[in-house]
C-alpha cells in the first residue's frame, strides 16, 4: 500500500468517509489507527498540529497503576498494567525502556513496611498482566549504601534503606503520537493538520482549512470526538474538571551523579511523590502537581511560580543541596482532561476513561491517561461502529506494531546511529536515506548535533517535514522533537529548523 503523508491542511482530503476522528493527541491517533486497520475509511484531524496539547506535556512514562492501588482503583491499574506491557513487548519497544526507580526510604518502620507491601502489589500487578521480567524486573530492597552509588546526591541524614522497582519510559510522548499517527497514514488513514472543527454532529462535520481560510462540509458515518480538554466545546453534555500538571527541566549537572529515577516524599502525604526522571538528553524532568483549572481552556498551558516552588522544595528535601530557581532551565504544564465528579480534590479524580455518545451521534471519548490509549481507542472504535452499523473487523491493535517496533533483540543489533534507533527503530536507515535524498548532503553533516550541548541532527528535521507532516519551525521544535523544552536551547535551534523546512520544501 502506499503510505498517505501526514498533511496540512485539507487540499485532496476526502469529503466522504466511514468516520471522522476530532483530535490527534494520543488517543485521537489511536483512534485513526484502529478504525484504519479494521477496514475503516478515515479522515482525522487536528485545528494545530499533532500532539498540540495535553500528550506532549507529560512525564513521558507508561505507568503499570501502582498508585490506583493505593486508591482502590484496581480496574484502572490493572488496565494500565496490561496495556503498558503491550506498548513495551509489542506496539512500540523501539520507543520505551524500563526505567529503574529508587524509593529511598527516611521514615520509621511503619511506612518501609508499607512500601514494601506496595512494592509487592506491584509485582502482582505487573504478574497479573504477564509482563516478563526481562522487559520490566522485579523490585528489590537496597541497603543504603547501595542507594548512594546509584543517587550520590541524595540527603544522607536519616537515610536507612529503600526500594528499586521498575516501570516503563517513553522516549518522547510527542515522538509516540507521531509513529502511532504515521502508521495510521501508512495504513490509509487521511491524517490533517490545521483542520479545524467549526461544528460536528453524527453525519457531518464542517472543517476550516487554518492555512487557506477554505471551508468544506465533510458527509460521513460516524464521529468521534477525542479533543481532549476541549471535548466539552464541540458537543454539549461533556462535564469535564480539568487539573494541571506542571514539569520543570533541570540539568543533569543540578543532582550530579544520578543514574536512576528518584521517588521523593511530599510532606504529609502517604503516597504521593514528586518525581526525578533522568532523561536520554541530559536533561531531569520533575513533576508533577495537580492542580484544579477553572475557566476557559489555553492552547498552551503555563505552570505558575507556585508550583515551579512547590516542586523545588519537594525535590531540595530528599537531596543535599538546595535547588534554586536558576536551576530550572525550562518548565511546562499540561491539563487532564478528567471527568467531573464530586470528590473534592482533581489529585482523587479517577483516571479511568468514558465514551459518551451525544443526541446528533458524536461519540466522545475523555478520561484515561496516555498508558492507556489504546484501549480508550478500541473502546471509542467499537461504540461507533455499533452506533452507525458500519462494518469493520475485530480491533487488531494490541498485536499491531507500530512502524520502526521491532523486537529487542534486532533493535540491538542495528548498525544505525544510535539516537536515530532510539527514536525511530528499524526506521532510522529510512530517515537518513530520506534525508540524503532530499538534501544530497553528507551523512556528516546530517547526523551532526544541530547545535552545542543539542543533540538533534538536521536528518531528523527534514524527516519531520517530508514524512511527519512539520509545516513550520514551531512543529519540528517543539513537536518532532522535545528542544523546545528549553527556551536556551531552542533558540540554538531555530536556524537548523529553518534550513531544513528549505531543503525539504524546495
Amino acid at each position: 500500500m502506499t503510505a498517505t503523508r501526514i498533511t496540512p491542511g485539507l487540499a485532496g482530503a476526502p469529503t466522504d468517509v466511514d468516520l471522522v476522528v476530532i483530535g490527534l493527541g494520543i488517543t485521537g491517533t489511536g483512534v485513526a489507527l484502529d478504525a484504519v486497520s479494521r477496514g475503516l475509511s478515515v479522515l482525522a484531524v487536528d485545528a494545530h498540529d499533532l500532539a498540540f496539547g495535553t500528550s506532549r506535556w507529560s512525564s513521558k512514562l507508561v505507568h503499570g497503576g501502582l498508585r490506583y492501588l493505593a486508591k482502590f482503583q484496581f480496574s484502572v491499574a490493572h488496565e494500565s498494567a496490561v496495556e503498558r506491557g503491550i506498548i513495551m513487548e509489542r506496539t512500540a519497544p523501539h520507543l520505551t525502556h524500563a526505567m529503574p526507580m529508587l524509593l529511598p526510604q527516611t521514615s520509621g518502620r511503619v511506612h518501609t513496611a508499607i512500601t514494601g507491601y506496595g512494592m509487592v502489589a506491584g509485582d502482582l500487578l505487573k504478574r497479573s498482566a504477564r509482563t516478563p521480567s526481562g522487559v520490566l524486573p522485579r523490585p528489590r530492597r537496597l541497603s543504603a549504601a547501595e542507594i548512594l552509588q546509584l543517587a550520590p546526591a541524595l540527603r544522607r541524614g536519616g537515610l536507612r534503606s529503600g526500594y528499586l522497582s521498575w516501570d516503563g519510559q517513553l522516549e518522547d510522548d510527542a515522538r509516540l503520537v507521531t509513529n502511532v499517527a504515521r502508521t495510521a497514514a501508512e495504513l490509509g488513514a487521511h491524517v490533517r493538520t490545521r483542520a479545524r472543527v467549526l461544528s460536528a454532529s453524527g453525519t457531518e462535520v464542517e472543517l476550516r482549512d487554518e492555512l487557506t481560510g477554505e471551508t468544506r462540509t465533510v458527509r460521513t458515518r460516524s464521529v468521534i470526538n477525542a479533543a481532549g480538554v476541549w471535548a466539552g466545546s464541540l458537543v454539549p453534555g461533556v462535564d469535564l474538571r480539568p487539573s494541571r500538571g506542571t514539569h520543570l527541566v533541570l540539568r543533569q549537572e543540578s543532582i550530579p551523579g544520578l543514574q536512576v529515577a528518584v521517588a521523593c516524599p511530599i510532606p504529609g502525604t502517604s503516597n504521593r511523590y514528586v518525581m526525578v526522571l533522568p532523561q536520554p538528553d541530559g536533561t531531569l524532568y520533575v513533576g508533577l502537581t495537580d492542580e484544579a483549572v477553572d475557566g476557559d481552556i489555553p492552547d498552551v498551558p503555563e505552570p505558575s511560580e507556585p508550583e515551579i516552588g512547590f516542586l523545588l522544595d519537594v525535590v531540595s528535601a530528599a537531596f543535599s543541596h538546595q535547588l534554586h530557581r536558576n536551576d530550572v532551565v525550562g518548565a511546562y504544564a499540561g491539563l487532564r482532561p478528567l471527568l467531573h465528579s464530586n470528590e473534592g480534590s482533581t489529585a482523587d479524580l479517577s483516571r479511568k476513561h468514558a465514551v459518551l455518545t451525544s443526541e446528533t451521534g458524536v461519540v466522545t471519548v475523555v478520561g484515561g491517561k496516555l498508558t492507556t490509549y489504546r484501549r480508550m481507542a478500541e473502546d471509542a472504535v467499537d461504540a461507533a461502529v455499533a452506533r452507525a452499523g458500519l462494518q469493520a473487523g475485530p480491533c487488531r491493535t494490541h498485536d499491531l506494531p507500530l512502524l520502526g517496533a521491532a523486537p529487542r533483540a534486532v533493535l540491538a543489533e542495528l548498525e544505525d546511529p544510535a539516537r536515530l534507533v532510539r527514536r525511530f527503530g528499524t526506521d532510522a536507515a529510512l530517515v537518513l536515506d530520506s534525508a540524503r535524498e532530499v538534501s544530497g548532503l553528507s551523512d556528516e553533516e546530517l547526523l551532526a548535533p544541530i547545535a552545542d550541548g543539542v543533540p538533534a541532527t538536521l536528518a531528523e528535521l527534514i524527516f519531520g517535514v517530508t514524512h511527519e507532516g512539520a509545516a513550520d519551525v514551531d512543529d519540528l521544535l517543539d513537536r518532532r522533537t522535545r528542544i523546545g523544552l528549553v527556551p536556551a536551547d531552542r533558540a540554538l535551534a531555530v536556524p537548523a529548523a529553518e534550513r531544513a523546512l528549505r531543503i525539504a520544501m524546495s
